[in-house]
């Protein structure tokens, strides 16, 4: 495969950029080998500078759930486009979004939009805390909630690829507000509230992936999520579900399709952007008017809102919503995949552990099922990061980090699956070979 551009791209971009790129996991630092660079893409495949076609399982980290250029969101970007790029003042087109959301999400009364998923779990977080009065987080190993500072406090996604569950620069006087509680393991999280009641601070609240795709695909048990509920109201903490990644992705309403629990607040991101930057945070109005113009907490974004953005964004859940039968065939899609993927690794006794939830998938390089981020830390990244670069060579894009879901997209049809298994097949059986 020549690869002669995208390594003379990569050589440049280190000169002008952090490491080459502007997102860490993109420097394929935990899988070895060039980072593709792209140029263009359509549907399920993406192209790099050097022409090389590669079947798409990253779909631009989960917004992509129609493929790349899809013409109905491609439309309605060039229309909204003519109309002027930005405004900073209010448009209709926020409201409609607005609505949508609302009437999708149970327990949504209100929403905010924002630009990332950051700004929304940080917003988020903050008027949670003015809500309950009490200054305390919890959190959980493994869950990646965006940048911000209280939130780099045993991450998964790119800090758990370079091994930095907590960032430096973080400040000792926020992360103490932090308390890190195990996946899937209530008494750890019955432990946290216990320890910030005995320091007289208190829990002010709770925010979960309750499928989290950071530490790879690794969902939350439904009576887990069920029992942090009943915690979250014994000690009066908001529960926040962050659904930046799974919203309008494992299903139309998100986790809620599996676990039935209503959080306090949620968040979204990806799919409600359509491919552009935007997400947003909502909840009940008590809780969401305490921001300001109404209330005293303040959150404020000069793009927040952009009406490209929302265009894209808008078209996309209106697609979805118009037809709802599109979920079962993306999990039967994903289910076909995923165990296929486990059908041939087993053929040559490799142990691979899989798992979905509608489009979003996952697998291990591990001998046990993965319930939290200690059982994905002793899954084998090496053997990860060669079963990576054999597939990319044979023109199949994945995550490239153990510790990141992949997606699927509707214009992944039967064939792209196939393929995508036969060069499996031929992977695992070199490796098995090399072993």
């Amino acid at each position: 495969m020549n690869l002669l551009h995208s390594i003379n791209d990569f050589n440049e971009a280190k000169q002008v950029i952090v490491g080459g790129v502007n997102s860490p996991v993109r420097a394929f630092g935990s899988v070895g080998g060039v980072p593709r660079f792209i140029q263009n893409a359509k549907g399920a495949y993406i192209y790099d500078v050097d022409g090389n076609a590669y079947i798409d399982y990253v779909q631009s980290w989960g917004p992509l759930i129609f493929g790349h250029c899809d013409s109905d969101i491609e439309s309605s970007v060039l229309r909204s486009v003519k109309n002027g790029l930005s405004f900073g003042a209010p448009t209709e087109l926020e409201t409609t979004l607005a609505k949508e959301i609302i009437g999708t999400y149970d327990g949504i009364q209100k929403v905010r939009l924002v630009n990332s998923g950051t700004e929304a779990t940080m917003s988020a977080i903050r008027v949670a805390r003015a809500y309950s009065g009490k200054d305390d987080l919890i959190k959980f190993d493994g869950c990646y909630h965006g940048h911000s500072d209280s939130l780099l406090v045993s991450a998964g996604s790119g800090c758990a690829t370079f091994g930095a569950p907590s960032s430096p620069g973080v400040p000792k006087d926020l992360s103490k507000h932090t308390l890190v509680a195990r996946y899937n393991d209530i008494d750890s999280v019955r432990a946290c509230f216990e320890e910030s009641k005995a320091k007289g601070s208190g829990v002010g609240c709770v925010i979960i992936e309750p499928i989290a795709g950071n530490m790879g695909l690794v969902p939350a048990d439904k009576e887990f999520l069920h029992q942090l509920r009943e915690l979250c109201d014994i000690y009066g903490a908001v529960l926040i579900f962050d659904e930046v990644m799974s919203g309008f992705r494992a299903s139309l309403r998100g986790s809620l399709a599996y676990c039935d629990v209503l959080p306090d607040m949620a968040t979204f991101g990806k799919v409600i952007g359509g491919g552009m930057p935007l997400a947003a945070f909502g909840g009940r109005d008590e809780i969401m008017d305490l921001l300001s113009p109404v209330g005293s907490v303040y959150q404020a974004g000069t793009l927040s809102g952009n009406p490209i953005a929302v265009s894209a964004g808008l078209t996309s859940l209106l697609k979805l919503k118009s037809n709802p039968d599109i979920f079962e065939a993306l999990s039967q899609k994903a289910k076909t995949l995923t165990q296929g993927l486990q059908d041939v690794a087993k053929s040559v006794g490799i142990p691979l552990q899989i798992c979905h939830r509608g489009s979003m998938f996952g697998f291990f390089f591990n001998d046990k099922a993965v319930r939290n981020f200690d059982d994905a830390r002793e899954s084998d990244t090496t053997m990860f990061a060669k079963f990576h670069q054999k597939m990319l060579e044979k023109g199949v894009y994945f995550a490239c980090s153990q510790f990141e879901t992949g997606f699927i997209c509707t214009s992944m049809g039967d064939k792209e699956i196939s393929d995508t298994l036969d060069r499996a097949k031929e992977s695992f059986e070199e490796i098995a070979n090399d072993l």
